[in-house]
């Protein structure tokens, strides 16, 4: 619950990513268009945390891939609707052998399905939402087009339908908004939808990794939650979720701590070795189809 700003973290930051870890993927990196950025630091800085990386979206890719990142998956979201064509415009300008830009499209956009179908048109891969900011639930019936056409595509949805980070500034309950059963309504009713949640589905973790058990469709990211950052369960406990569901992803440039964070304390928890390869890369590139990066 963010019931006032939280502190930024003067924590130290390495110079790149370690040479002997296994490859990088950030599954969960922010890319808007300048105008935009500044008015989501404006709302972090007065009702979340303070933006340590203060990137505009090319200096984000070019940030993250200088120190090693081999892949990152580009997200962005529209805030509401009659917007997100034009997002989908710039964000396939953002296209890149090792940077894979996200569609999005507002529940309230008439023409939804069509926005995205032009969307895949200039190559965007998958499609974002947020029901936090975008303020629907994930069973509502208005998504069910869009639901329908990530699964005629074999798209990937990103979609933040954990409760947390709960805050008065969104306007809605997201407690009231958000639940696992929701979630495992959509994927009842859309059994080929590929599904990512981010935040390991905050804060229902118990929830989330038991749905992640029973449906092959379903990947958790660990954006944050990794992080040591919020309250909750230890590190330990989250990453006994099955292996082959676990996406790493860091929320960048948006962090009020060093960008290598999550990383340090995920290696930290000297997992065998091919859980680590699974969760820091191989995961994500199986499921958006990644390269290897020689």
């Amino acid at each position: 619950m963010l019931e006032t700003p939280l502190p930024a973290l003067d924590d130290a930051e390495g110079l790149r990513v370690p040479t002997e870890l296994p490859g990088v993927v950030d599954a969960h990196v922010h890319l808007f268009p300048d105008g935009l950025f500044t008015a989501l630091w404006r709302w972090f800085d007065e009702f979340g945390w303070p933006i340590r990386y203060r990137l505009k979206a090319q200096q984000v890719i070019d940030f993250q891939l200088s120190r090693g990142v081999e892949h990152i998956i580009g997200l962005h979201y529209a805030h509401k609707p009659g917007i997100a064509r034009d997002l989908n415009r710039f964000a396939a300008t953002l296209r890149h052998p090792r940077v894979h830009p996200v569609a999005t499209v507002h529940p309230l956009d008439p023409d939804a399905a069509e926005v995205l179908e032009e969307a895949f048109d200039l190559g965007l891969r998958g499609v974002k939402l947020h029901c936090h900011v975008q303020e629907f639930a994930p069973d509502d019936p208005r998504l069910e087009p869009i639901y329908a056409a990530c699964q005629r595509h074999d798209q990937v949805l990103v979609m933040h339908a954990g409760r947390e980070p709960k805050s008065p500034a969104y306007g809605i309950d997201t407690h009231a908004i958000c639940a696992v059963e929701r979630v495992d309504a959509v994927l009842r009713s859309f059994p080929q939808l590929r599904l990512c949640v981010p935040h390991l589905g905050a804060d229902e973790f118990r929830g989330y990794a038991k749905l992640a058990e029973r449906y092959e469709t379903l990947w958790l990211d660990t954006t944050m939650v990794a992080a040591d950052y919020f309250p909750g369960p230890t590190l330990s406990e989250l990453l006994r979720v099955r292996p082959d569901r676990l996406i790493f992803g860091t929320d960048f440039p948006n962090l009020p701590y060093a960008w290598d964070r999550e990383l340090k304390l995920i290696v930290a928890q000297k997992l065998p070795e091919d859980d680590l390869a699974a969760l820091l890369g191989g995961n994500a590139k199986a499921l958006w189809g990644l390269p290897e990066v020689h």
